[in-house]
């Protein structure tokens, strides 16, 4: 899930991918969801597939990362390593193309959307959009970095779904207990981004330098000893789940069903 960018950058995951699996755990509400939007393929490539998050089972999986730790996470019996901009694959090889939490990683987004395109005769992408708002707390008041990093790293929805000329965007509000550990997972449990291990699943934490990070998580750990967060956000305590902008985006072939 996620882990497609330059020639720098396998390298990074390689390290940050060392134990992924144990934090970035599928959840089950945004399987359904992609499984969904995949219903009827029998033979997907995963692009930027990471450890396998979110594939279905009842089809023939091609994962594609760049990373060999990622890959060697990976499940699957067919594994390829190569960039999104370069898909070794022929035109129409593929049922569907999924793609999660990954296009921010690419260095060139709309080829690597073509290329979804063009192997592939459905294309269902998972990313988040930066313009939605509100954005998560840790941005507002604690690490404003991430906000910066993030509108860097992220293409707006819009170009995105341009891109795919998608016909359905579906939102997928973040629920509280949320088990796959990326960056607002942990919304209405915040004293998770205490832990480095969690830390280090997220390529945001990952890439902001420790003189950054430490001092914010800091403040956020003595709000959380003195209760001044729980008097700040005590109206996300009894929520169930938060949109916080993350979006299916499902493009070509409609699903069967």
């Amino acid at each position: 899930m996620g882990h497609l960018e330059n020639e720098v950058r396998p390298a990074a995951y390689d390290r940050i991918g060392v134990g992924y699996r144990r934090i970035r755990r599928p959840d089950p509400r945004l399987h359904a969801l992609i499984g969904a939007a995949l219903r009827g393929a029998r033979t997907v490539v995963d692009v930027g597939a990471g450890a396998g998050s979110y594939e279905p089972e009842d089809a023939e999986v091609t994962a594609v990362d760049p990373s060999g730790v990622m890959l060697d996470q990976h499940p699957g019996r067919r594994k390829v390593r190569a960039s999104a901009s370069r898909l070794p694959f022929a035109d129409g090889a593929f049922d569907a193309a999924m793609a999660v939490l990954t296009v921010h990683h690419w260095p060139d987004l709309r080829q690597g959307l073509a290329e979804l395109r063009r192997v592939a005769r459905r294309q269902v992408v998972f990313t988040w959009d930066p313009a939605h708002r509100p954005q998560l707390w840790l941005m507002e008041d604690y690490l404003p970095e991430i906000r910066q990093l993030e509108d860097g790293r992220f293409t707006p929805l819009a170009a995105v779904v341009e891109a795919l000329d998608a016909h359905t965007v579906l939102p997928f509000p973040v629920p509280y207990d949320f088990t796959d550990g990326y960056q607002a997972a942990y919304w209405r449990r915040p004293e998770l981004y205490l832990d480095p291990v969690v830390r280090q699943a997220s390529s945001t934490f990952a890439t902001l330098p420790p003189e950054v990070v430490e001092p914010a998580i800091g403040r956020l750990r003595a709000d959380l000893a003195s209760g001044e967060w729980h008097r700040r956000y005590a109206d996300l305590l009894d929520r169930e789940s938060v949109d916080y902008g993350y979006r299916l985006v499902i493009a070509g072939e409609r699903p069967q069903g």
